[in-house]
């Protein structure tokens, strides 16, 4: 039977202690130890049996055997030729590519940066590259543990800035409850007038401004669409609250992850889909900062790690980027966090879940029951109905690429967008006009 996705509000009391990391773990299996939110005095990481993995650039060696019959001359000039021909096109693809800095300027040269690999370009290049883009962020919190005092925590995550004028992507664990924030940028610059301006309702996200400035680097904003299992990557990250921009490479292990996350006393859930599972190391204090594809472009933000204990000591999980960009979009042009949404309660169709309802649709959205479409919102405005299959949003098909409610992340409230139905065995199309997402009760996530 289906599940609906809940989030609690309560909190549990933090203790006092002196500044840590903070992290979200996952429960792996039903005796995982599971943590989210996590206020230790000291951060502890678990140690793998298991070799690291450690991956090389790949290099490609070229033979050539002679030739049994003499070559004449002018066939050695034109093969001379059309190796300075070949040579020439690719220094200029690399030029280019290099002047771009790997920035999405509207300009498509044919480039799919999620299938580069570090035989293209170091790791520390990218790491010296992206590093003055990644802060760490120390945060202050306050509970009332007693009847006598109040009890202060400090804590420290990461973060990643997205514009020059101090606008900043972390996880919502990171700063939710925060009654101060500082930022500190690579060189050891401290800013300490930082606020926070809004947190995703139906994600680990949010984003916090640095005010005051004008000049910062940002980070440039990958495709998590194209992803692909075994790619590698980098992820950096304030370690265990201490190591400042540490880095770590690996692989993409898998994606379209589901995850549950908890807190330490087990008081609060909370599940995450569509999540990229890596064996790049993610410590506590790397929650918010960016893994990175082997361009320097941003594809995930770090936010979970295998629970202590538990048999997977080398998995981590990221939230895609491309469930984020809107919430993005929508900050730095307008200043207010606002999250996009159709309004539809849906099944992620796998080609299990899909035998098991007796569909022919093996990937898509399953609009299940008469409770999916709610009164209301855009999907009720467009008619979507009951037993609809959403299979595309704007061509991009569900499944491989992200969930609906991850391809809906791309965009802002008052875009337009073309939804592909199935719908009584027939292919139609729905032009849907997203709106804001105001409550937690507008909307119910069905996830099988």
């Amino acid at each position: 039977m289906p599940q609906k996705e809940t989030k609690s509000t309560k909190k549990p009391a933090k203790k006092v202690a002196p500044k840590k990391a903070t992290s979200k773990t996952v429960k792996a299996t039903k005796d995982s130890k599971v943590t989210k939110r996590k206020f230790t005095p000291k951060a502890k990481v678990a140690k793998s049996s298991a070799p690291a993995v450690r991956k090389t650039a790949e290099r490609v060696e070229i033979s050539a055997k002679a030739p049994r019959k003499k070559a004449s001359s002018d066939s050695i000039i034109v093969a001379l030729l059309c190796v300075i021909a070949v040579v020439s096109l690719a220094g200029l693809g690399l030029s280019v590519y290099n002047f771009l800095g790997g920035r999405s300027l509207g300009l498509n040269l044919g480039f799919n940066n999620n299938a580069a690999t570090f035989a293209e370009g170091s790791i520390s290049d990218i790491a010296n590259k992206v590093a003055p883009s990644v802060v760490s962020i120390i945060t202050q919190s306050k509970s009332n543990s007693s009847w006598y005092y109040d009890t202060t925590s400090n804590a420290a995550g990461t973060g990643m800035i997205i514009s020059s004028d101090g606008y900043v992507l972390t996880n919502k664990h990171v700063v939710e409850d925060a009654t101060k924030i500082n930022v500190v940028l690579d060189d050891g610059t401290v800013y300490s007038d930082v606020t926070l301006i809004g947190t995703d309702p139906l994600n680990d996200a949010a984003i916090i401004k640095i005010h005051n400035v004008s000049d910062l680097k940002p980070v440039t904003i990958g495709d998590s669409k194209t992803l692909t299992v075994g790619q590698q990557v980098i992820a950096i990250g304030n370690a265990l609250g201490q190591y400042q921009n540490s880095v770590t490479e690996g692989i993409i292990s898998g994606i379209g992850r589901s995850i549950t996350a908890g807190d330490s006393s087990n008081n609060y859930y909370e599940t995450l889909t569509d999540m990229i599972q890596t064996d790049a190391q993610i410590n506590s204090g790397n929650s918010g900062g960016p893994l990175l594809n082997a361009a320097g472009e941003v594809i995930g933000i770090n936010t979970a790690l295998s629970a202590s204990g538990s048999s997977g000591n080398s998995i981590s999980f990221a939230i895609p980027i491309s469930s984020v960009k809107g919430i993005i979009k929508s900050v730095t042009e307008t200043g207010k966090l606002e999250r996009a949404y159709i309004g539809v309660g849906y099944i992620n169709l796998t080609p299990a879940t899909a035998k098991s309802y007796g569909l022919s649709v093996d990937h898509g959205a399953y609009l299940s029951n008469s409770d999916s479409v709610i009164a209301g919102s855009p999907a009720e405005k467009a008619d979507l109905k009951e037993d609809d299959i959403i299979t595309k949003v704007n061509g991009v098909e569900i499944g491989k690429s992200g969930s609906l409610s991850t391809l809906i992340g791309e965009y802002t409230v008052g875009d337009t967008v073309t939804l592909t139905i199935i719908r009584d065995g027939k292919e139609i199309t729905k032009d849907l006009t997203l709106a804001a997402y105001n409550t937690p009760t507008k909307q119910v996530i069905i996830r099988q």
